[in-house]
């Protein structure tokens, strides 16, 4: 449960997925919590496979590690990010956070380039007309055959 929202241990798709992780986006304005989403981040199990060097290190240890982060970002395995909406939103501040989200995180590590903006402006121009009730649910999936998501 993340904030009363049930995440379901695994997901199937075209196989099995585990949850493997979960928490709330959120926003502090005057001490008061505002909570925005719930996220539960599933992966193949066959990711263990893949990331067998990080094996004995504590989640404190992986947390910060840009290297294991890469290599659980690009393991050639299935994986799915499902959102569910806890406070109502419109699709364009729902994307205009995600953009940002997004753009600072690439731009952090040096991968922010043209290619990458071109697909951001795409993701956030489809959420521009959504609105999201309670309990909405959006699902990102990253298929081991495919480079991008698919929302």
């Amino acid at each position: 449960m993340v904030d009363e929202i049930p995440f379901p241990p695994e997901i199937s798709t075209l196989k099995p997925l585990s949850l493997i992780g979960h928490g709330i986006t959120d926003i502090e304005i005057h001490f008061l919590q505002i909570k925005f989403t719930a996220i539960g981040v599933y992966l193949d199990p066959e990711i263990v496979s893949h990331l067998q060097q990080w094996k004995g290190k504590s989640g404190n240890e992986l947390a910060k590690n840009d290297d294991f982060f890469d290599a659980l970002i690009s393991a050639p395995v299935d994986k799915l990010v499902r959102v569910v909406v806890i406070k109502e939103i419109k699709g364009s501040q729902y994307g205009v956070q995600l953009e940002s989200a997004v753009r600072d995180r690439l731009a952090e590590v040096d991968k922010y380039e043209e290619e990458e903006e071109e697909a951001l402006e795409k993701l956030i121009q489809f959420f521009q007309s959504k609105y999201f009730k309670k309990h909405s649910v959006i699902t990102y999936t990253f298929p081991a055959t495919s480079a991008t998501a698919e929302a």
